[in-house]
């Protein structure tokens, strides 16, 4: 595990050393966690990715999953998003988070690069101080590494949401090229398509400025709001280099962020697995095939969430990207029919 982090996070896997960290660590949950061992009772060792147990994701939405052990120190817990008022309820711990810090500063390295600048949030600060995790909150904070300062733009103290502009103009102060973070509708609403005060209008073309998002597609598909819209509306408020980049992930699978490339396809990390699996049987299906997402890595271990059949519909994409990047690529492509619309990782 020392090591795991030293090659470059999209470089090819070795599929034998990642199926046996797996079986190991369902191993470690089957004896800790009660509900995931009464989910498979009779499971053994697999053999191939494909046999690998999981865990339905809208169990999280029902119980808060935990297991026990005299290695695991648990934290705060994580929330996702909901429509619905029924948010996934994940039990962070000490061991898991060290790891899970690695991994997404890995994958935004490779993305984003490792030039330090200010990180502007679309979110209220007073958001970090609760005992509870949101997941805007951790895909906002898993950019720290990248981040100079932090500047929160947000104030929900005095009535309705309000804008802090003016932060925008100290991050300036200190450089001419920022983070933006914020979820995918929130971008589009609260900064695109926002009525930004002149002064700050005109600093922001001088700016490079890299967007950063996650989620919330469903929201601005409703309004025909497609991608390169997306993309074109964010860019015209800033520089000249600047760009957008989307990231898809799961709050039940903290730590591990899927870039979309130059080329259209998401890219998974060397100790990630990606199966397809037809959503009736639940069988694995051939590259190319549409299927429900199941989602696994090994960094997981207050809680079996290191497996976990999602919602999401996706087909694996065999053979090398022209983006240049190895292993495992797919394409998302929605969600399963009549899938609770979730504000963290719908499509």
């Amino acid at each position: 595990m020392s090591a795991l982090f030293d090659e470059p996070p999209f470089a090819r896997r070795d599929d034998g050393a990642l199926l046996g960290e797996l079986n190991a660590l369902t191993r470690f949950h089957l004896a800790g966690c009660a509900p995931f061992r009464a989910m498979w009772p009779n499971w053994r060792e697999s053999k191939m990715l494909a046999g690998l147990p999981f865990t339905h994701v809208s169990v999280f939405k029902h119980r808060t999953m935990r297991t026990e052990s005299s290695e695991i120190k648990h934290q705060r817990t994580l929330l996702s998003s909901s429509t619905s008022g029924q948010s996934s309820r994940i039990a962070l711990d000490a061991r898991s988070s060290e790891l899970q810090a690695r991994s997404s500063a890995a994958i935004l390295k490779d993305v984003l690069g490792d030039a330090q600048r200010p990180l502007l949030v679309l979110d209220d600060a007073k958001n970090l101080r609760r005992p509870d995790v949101s997941a805007r909150i951790a895909a906002a904070m898993s950019l720290r590494p990248l981040a100079s300062s932090i500047h929160f733009l947000v104030d929900e103290s005095s009535g309705p949401k309000k804008m802090l502009w003016d932060r925008v103009l100290t991050a300036r102060a200190d450089s001419r090229e920022l983070l933006v973070y914020g979820f995918t509708w929130a971008l589009y609403t609260e900064w695109a398509r926002a009525e930004i005060p002149e002064e700050v209008q005109r600093v922001m073309k001088d700016l490079t400025v890299r967007f950063v998002h996650s989620g919330g597609w469903k929201k601005l598909e409703a309004s025909k709001v497609d991608r390169p819209t997306f993309d074109a509306a964010l860019r015209e408020t800033v520089g000249p280099g600047s760009s957008v980049v989307d990231f898809y992930g799961l709050v039940e699978q903290v730590g591990v962020l899927y870039p979309l490339c130059d080329a259209g396809y998401r890219h998974a990390p060397r100790w990630c697995a990606v199966l397809v699996r037809d959503p009736y049987t639940h069988e694995v299906v051939g590259d190319g095939t549409t299927g429900q997402l199941q989602l696994a890595n090994h960094l997981a271990f207050g809680a079996p969430y290191h497996s976990v059949l999602t919602e999401d519909v996706g087909r694996i994409v065999a053979g090398t990207c022209p983006c240049g990047r190895e292993g495992t690529r797919f394409d998302l492509l929605g969600r399963i029919p009549n899938a609770e619309l979730r504000g963290c990782a719908n499509v």
